[in-house]
């Protein structure tokens, strides 16, 4: 896949999820563009994960802790092969596994999560596994800004930290704000690269729709021997769609017919520059 394809890829998949969450009326689409860059360079360049191999063993492990966003996840296991793009046709509907966070019950999925503050921690333990058995295999997890404060993310931190976990790269999609209003205003955790080196934690920063830049970073490692990996990607909710940028009725709203052919159009608008 070429630079400019995996360009293309992030506008398909921007269009996709905002198809599936239009038809079950029902998702979290800010926060959902927001990832989808992360996403589709994770997929396509950095993880070693096949779709008809995913429970081999020395797969690399990818956990998304803010597992309310999985419209941006199920678009792109669907677009990597892990399962048939139809079976989203039943997202949100009674009895599908499709649901509104993710699932083991789906191909690809390695955890169920969305109870906030818990993929770090299985993370932590997915890494030291990895140490014992003198495995290769990284452990990636995409973590929400607004998730941050949960108790269970610092016990994770220092847990990382102490048993040196260098295999472990946590993702922040840093798009500064949440349901209720700004993560300074609901509960600040700035300055958060200070908190995080003083954890004992190896930071960078890039912008979260620079897909060179998060490629960049996420297939360099580790980033000091010894110190497990930060990554915060700075990002715009609702990215790509300019109504919905930095709107918190986005968070978890639904276009309407007028809403979804406006931002059908706008992508396709990007798409051509590219």
């Amino acid at each position: 896949m070429t630079d400019k394809d995996l360009k293309l890829k992030s506008v398909f998949l921007r269009k996709n999820l905002l198809k599936y969450i239009y038809k079950a009326k029902a998702g979290h689409t800010g926060g959902s563009l927001s990832c989808v860059d992360i996403l589709n360079v994770l997929y396509n360049r950095v993880l070693n994960v096949k779709p008809n191999d995913f429970k081999n063993p020395d797969r690399d492990r990818y956990i998304q802790s803010k597992g309310h966003c999985v419209e941006a996840l199920f678009v792109t296991l669907a677009d990597r092969g892990f399962f048939p793009e139809s079976d989203l046709e039943t997202l949100c509907q009674y009895r599908s596994h499709y649901i509104g966070h993710p699932t083991k019950k789906v191909n690809g999925v390695e955890q169920n999560t969305g109870a906030l503050g818990h993929g770090l921690p299985i993370c932590v333990g997915e890494a030291i596994a990895a140490k014992l058995d003198k495995k290769t295999h990284r452990i990636f997890t995409l973590l929400g800004d607004g998730e941050l404060p949960e108790g269970s993310n610092w016990e994770a931190f220092l847990s990382a930290s102490h048993y040196k976990l260098d295999n472990l790269y946590a993702i922040l999609d840093n798009n500064k704000q949440q349901i209720t209003g700004s993560n300074q205003e609901v509960m600040n955790t700035d300055s958060l690269r200070d908190k995080l080196e003083a954890f004992g934690w190896s930071v960078r920063e890039v912008d979260g729709h620079n897909l060179a830049e998060l490629e960049e970073a996420l297939n360099t490692g580790p980033f000091e021997v010894g110190k497990p990996n930060f990554i915060i990607a700075h990002t715009i909710k609702g990215k790509g769609i300019s109504y919905m940028e930095r709107v918190l009725k986005w968070h978890h709203g639904v276009p309407s017919p007028e809403q979804y052919d406006l931002a059908l159009s706008e992508l396709d608008a990007a798409e051509a520059l590219i």
